[in-house]
């Protein structure tokens, strides 16, 4: 049995992942990112070392006008400082960007590659919108977190810095500053808690309207032929009365932080510069001091402005919650052998497979012969299209075990894997470029001798010869009928020539006499390998060395179609059409 395991060792575990699997997430960026943040932190701290002296010089530029000395040397100290401070800056702001850019791009390759090592069950967790919400928006927010970390904390040392030439100028100014420090830390910290939540609540109803507005749109065609465009509108948008509360509570959060941390700073900046006059007045401070107090109170209140900072670093974390979410759901445990040389016998002992509560298999027992036409049949949710699943590991059972020539597909390496076992579905998807490219897909190297023959079995070339450019058509917009579209996924199948074809309702698209083509090609095309059909049709039925009867998960029956023709039982599922091309609790892959 294929035992699953966490996407990754920062999240937790399926319904268990907290905030603090976030913050172990966004960690591991900050140290894949620590090259361009090094550089970050040091034009940091060179910039905060200008800031701070900057007052200090400025009150000695001012003593020394009144004193009529030195005007030209603290003019120069000053000039020098900014250039000091440019120059840092500006190499701050470049490897800024460099980090953000690496940290993001860490995230989303990681995410994009666990998202396509999961089993077709978990790769169904979330919607498509969500997962391309949580791809694009959620892994930008968590990947700026580094250095927004970084700048956060420079802001907090440039402001205990400025607390502390307070001190050094005159210590009653330092207790001034003090004295309204604390009223201004509960404000933002009540604040800031405030957001952390309203942030979670907004991004979740913004995954929600995501993947409805995406869902939606790749039905487009369903929506225009039936003419439900405003009901699909209303439910799109469904979401959007969450989605606007939750901006309304965000904004009404944020305008109570900003009018009380607005109102507590001028009164701290206004009793520091009332301590600095009193000190000028009774002759403890020169007028230059007066200057510098005014300086080193601002920059002490500057880790007010990091408030900003740390709201961002908190709609982060939600952020970074998400994509953990998706990183912790379990990935199949790759092989490690090359598969077994064999004709292509297919076995399975006690396969279970088990979604939502539902069984689609169910302590299932199947030998599958080698070189021989197997098809399978059953009602609507029999287990079919599971059981095509799981005979090329594209699902790992609950519990069982599934062999391929003796040898456990969860011990063969997937490359190997893949090697051996084609797969052609109801609806594929032509990826890879050109229509070439599309039926030689995984199969890079295969020349265009074998792509035209594979087509030619499939009975498409002639409609791809009928097209402008041939061969050298863009598969996306390739004006294709469904049928057509499915004779293109079989010919992507039987150019791979492999020991063992798994054919999901391949040509339940086809007319009578193409698909009368098509058979005869996986039966005498394709003689001597292995061949398992999910059937829809009695023609297909009736073509295949053997058909297994699938009900409830467990095979009924299994046999040559003459003779469970036999049984009215089986002749009601082609009669009724209960033979069913959808089975929903496992859907199709693409």
């Amino acid at each position: 049995m294929s035992g699953p395991v966490s996407g990754t060792r920062h999240c937790a575990a399926g319904e268990q992942v907290t905030h603090k699997d976030g913050d172990r997430l966004l960690a591991s960026l900050a140290l894949r990112a620590w090259r361009p943040l090094a550089v970050v932190a040091v034009g940091t701290a060179v910039a905060s070392a200008a800031t701070l002296t900057m007052p200090a010089l400025l009150a000695a530029a001012v003593d020394g006008v009144l004193a009529g000395e030195g005007v030209l040397t603290a003019a120069a100290r000053l000039a020098l400082i900014l250039a000091l401070f440019t120059l840092a800056d500006l190499a701050r702001n470049i490897a800024g960007a460099s980090s953000n850019a690496r940290a993001t791009s860490t995230l989303r390759l990681r995410l994009t590659g666990h998202i396509l090592r999961l089993g077709v069950g978990e790769a169904r967790r979330f919607p498509i919108g969500e997962l391309a919400n949580r791809l694009v928006s959620n892994t930008a927010n968590a990947g700026n977190v580094p250095l927004t970390l970084l700048d956060t904390a420079a802001g907090l040392i440039t402001a205990a810095g400025g607390v502390t030439a307070l001190f050094l100028i005159d210590w009653r100014t330092g207790l001034a500053f003090l004295a309204g420090l604390p009223v201004a830390l509960i404000v933002i910290f009540v604040f800031v808690t405030r957001m952390s939540g309203l942030f979670d609540d907004y991004q979740e109803a913004q995954g929600r309207l995501a993947a409805r507005l995406t869902d939606t749109l790749a039905g487009i065609r369903t929506v225009r032929a039936s003419g439900t465009a405003d009901r699909e509108i209303a439910r799109v948008l469904a979401p959007l009365p969450e989605l606007s509360a939750a901006g309304h509570a965000l904004w009404r959060a944020q305008a109570r932080g900003v009018w009380r941390i607005g109102l507590v700073l001028p009164l701290i900046e206004v009793a520091v510069l009332a301590v600095a006059g009193l000190g000028v007045v009774d002759g403890r401070l020169a007028p230059g001091q007066l200057l510098a107090v005014a300086g080193y109170a601002t920059l002490g209140l500057s880790f007010i402005e990091q408030v900003e900072a740390v709201v961002s670093v908190a709609q982060a974390r939600s952020a970074a919650r998400r994509v953990c979410q998706v990183l912790a759901l379990p990935t199949q445990v790759p092989g490690t052998h090359p598969a077994p040389e064999g004709p292509g016998a297919l076995s399975l002992r006690g396969v279970t497979v088990t979604r939502d509560g539902a069984r689609l298999l169910d302590e299932l027992d199947l030998e599958i012969p080698a070189g021989l036409l197997t098809a399978v049949v059953g009602r609507s949710g029999a287990g079919k299209t599971t059981l095509a699943m799981v005979a090329g590991r594209l699902l790992d059972p609950d519990r069982g075990q599934v062999s391929l020539d003796g040898r456990p597909l969860d011990e063969i390496a997937p490359d190997s894997l893949r090697d051996v076992v084609a797969y052609a579905f109801e609806r594929p998807a032509l990826l890879g470029g050109d229509l070439a490219s599309a039926i030689a897909y995984g199969r890079p190297g295969i020349d265009r001798v074998a792509v035209r023959e594979a087509a030619a079995s499939a009975r498409v070339d002639d409609v791809i010869g009928r097209l402008p450019q041939g061969y050298d058509t863009p598969a996306a917009g390739a004006p294709l009928s469904g049928g057509e579209l499915q004779r293109l996924g079989l010919a992507r199948a039987l150019v791979r020539r492999a020991r063992l074809t798994v054919l999901d309702d391949a040509t339940s698209s086809l007319d009578t006499a193409t698909e009368a083509q098509v058979t005869r090609a996986l039966v005498d095309g394709m003689r001597g390998r292995t061949r398992l059909v999910v059937a829809h049709r009695a023609t297909t039925a009736a073509h295949a060395d053997l058909v297994v009867w699938l009900e409830s998960g467990r095979v009924r029956a299994q046999g040559t179609h003459q003779d469970l023709w036999n049984d009215p039982a089986y002749r009601a599922l082609f009669a009724t059409g209960d033979v069913s091309r959808k089975e929903e609790p496992c859907p199709v892959l693409r």
